[in-house]
Order: C-alpha cells, then sequence, then structure tokens
C-alpha cells in the first residue's frame, strides 16, 4: 500500500529580529490609531475662534460685513467645532480603556457641563436690563474665562504645561477683553483667544516632530 506522503510547510519561522520588527511595526501603528492629538483640536477651534469673532469685530465696526453674517458665521463654525470635537474624541476613546479614558471622559463633560451652566447664568443676568455693551462684556469675558479655567485644569490633570500655559494666557485675554471695552473685545476674542489656540497647535506639531510625547488633551 502507498506509504504516508508527508507534506512540507514551505512558509519558513521568522527569525527573532523579523519577530521583533514586527512587533515594533504593529505597536507603532496601534499607537497611532490611539494616539490622542491636541493640535487637530486646537486648530480647530482656533480658526472658529479667530474667523468667528473676528468677522463679529468687523461687523460692529463697520458697514462692510452685516451683523447678522458676523453671527451667522460664528455659529455655524462654532456647532461645527462642537460636532468634530465630539466626533474625534469618541473616536480616539473607543480603544482606551482605564483611568486613563475615565480621567479624559469627565474632562470632556467638564467643558459641557461648565458652558450650560454659563449660558444659563449669562442669559439671566442679561434680562437684568444691561446694555448692550455691558452684555457684551459679560458673554465675552465669562467665557474666555471659563476656557482659561478649563484650560488649567486640563494642563494639571494631564500634566501638560503648554496647555497649563494657554489656560494662563486665556484668562489674560478674558481681563484684557474687558478692560479694552466694547467692541475691542470682539478683537481680544479673536486674535487673544484664537490666536493663542492657533499658536498652542503650532507648537504641539513642532513638538511631535522633534518626537517630544505630547500628553494632554484638549477640547
Amino acid at each position: 500500500m502507498g506509504g504516508a506522503v508527508r507534506v512540507e510547510d514551505e512558509s519558513e519561522p521568522m527569525s527573532a529580529e523579523e519577530s521583533l520588527a514586527l512587533i515594533a511595526r504593529q505597536s507603532e501603528q496601534v499607537r497611532r490609531e490611539l494616539r490622542f492629538d491636541p493640535a487637530r483640536l486646537l486648530f480647530v477651534w482656533g480658526v472658529a475662534w479667530f474667523v468667528g469673532w473676528g468677522l463679529v469685530y468687523v461687523a460692529t465696526v463697520g458697514s462692510v460685513v452685516p451683523g447678522w453674517v458676523g453671527g451667522l458665521v460664528v455659529s455655524v463654525l462654532f456647532v461645527a467645532a462642537i460636532g468634530y470635537s465630539a466626533y474625534y474624541g469618541t473616536r480616539r476613546n473607543r480603544g482606551i480603556r482605564g483611568p486613563s479614558r475615565t480621567a479624559g471622559g469627565m474632562y470632556g463633560w467638564s467643558w459641557c457641563v461648565g458652558y450650560l451652566a454659563l449660558v444659563a447664568i449669562n442669559v439671566k443676568i442679561g434680562k437684568l436690563g444691561l446694555s448692550e455693551e455691558s452684555t457684551s462684556l459679560l458673554w465675552t469675558g465669562s467665557c474666555l474665562l471659563l476656557t482659561g479655567v478649563l484650560y488649567l485644569a486640563g494642563g494639571a490633570i494631564f500634566q501638560d504645561r503648554l496647555q497649563y500655559g494657554l489656560g494662563v494666557w486665556i484668562i489674560l485675554a478674558a481681563v484684557a477683553g474687558v478692560l479694552v471695552g466694547y467692541p475691542a473685545n470682539f478683537l481680544v476674542l479673536a486674535l487673544g483667544g484664537g490666536g493663542g489656540l492657533l499658536a498652542a497647535a503650532v507648537t504641539y506639531l513642532v513638538l511631535a516632530r522633534r518626537g517630544q510625547r505630547v500628553r494632554g488633551r484638549a477640547v
């Protein structure tokens, strides 16, 4: 009777060096997919602040841009920024478990809770008969202040000095916006707020190119 036919496996086992190289490539791919990139969100929000509030300022001081155009543009940009932030945060948190995800989720919800409370308070105060100038200073100053405080908290939680410094800058912009008065406060929002966010985004990109680890989150 015919003997058993031996079929040899043509695939050769990988060497130790090849195995380590494969593991390194897969680890790097996972790291890139799960890494939270603060520069993206800072850039999106920086553009929204810079362009949106810049148009509001132009519409306020001149007749080139109608007032309703500035209000519409800033509203659309902010809604788009909120939508992208929610999408990006959900996508990045999908593969993360443990305390890091919990801290990131709680910090993200802090922005939502803080701004909902701020809107409720400012709307109530606005009904007390404030002038247009006072109402404008109330909204711009309080929004910048809350944003700065939240960045301070994020910098402390994630041990990110750059984010903490951004929080200090935004708070200084809040004070400057109130001091310069209406309508220059909108210019402070655009340059101090939006410009600061864009500068932070560029700084994160430079650090990433130099191979320095970016630990912070930016909403």
